[in-house]
């Protein structure tokens, strides 16, 4: 079976075995829910926050499959720390980074046919 990068729709169902190597077989897939995700956000918040949390947090982040449906995003080290000095207030970004990370989950969740 050809799979090609443009596929809008998922070419075969989901297989959690596959998830351990997921940049190898399930790439598209990840860029597609990481997009939809920063769109949504992008319409809701700080265009600037969400941009520098997409690019100084979650580019270094890991999307888990927990099983049974869910996902988890594993950030890296002192997240907040990454972006206090250029935007302030801790409390705001933790607010957003965590909206964040629930609208990556169900991104995730979507594509994936979970939803």
């Amino acid at each position: 079976m050809s799979e090609s990068p443009d596929d809008t729709e998922r070419s075969s169902e989901f297989d959690p075995e596959k998830f351990d190597h997921k940049y190898e077989h399930y790439f598209v897939e990840l860029e597609q829910a990481y997009s939809r995700a920063f769109e949504a956000m992008h319409a809701g918040y700080d265009a600037s926050l969400v941009h520098a949390i997409d690019q100084q947090v979650l580019a270094e982040s890991e999307p888990i499959y927990e099983g049974n449906g869910q996902f988890r995003i594993e950030l890296p080290p002192d997240p907040i720390e990454r972006l206090d000095e250029a935007y302030g207030d801790p409390d705001e970004i933790e607010a957003v980074l965590d909206a964040y990370r629930d609208q990556l989950e169900a991104a995730l969740r979507a594509e994936f046919g979970f939803a």
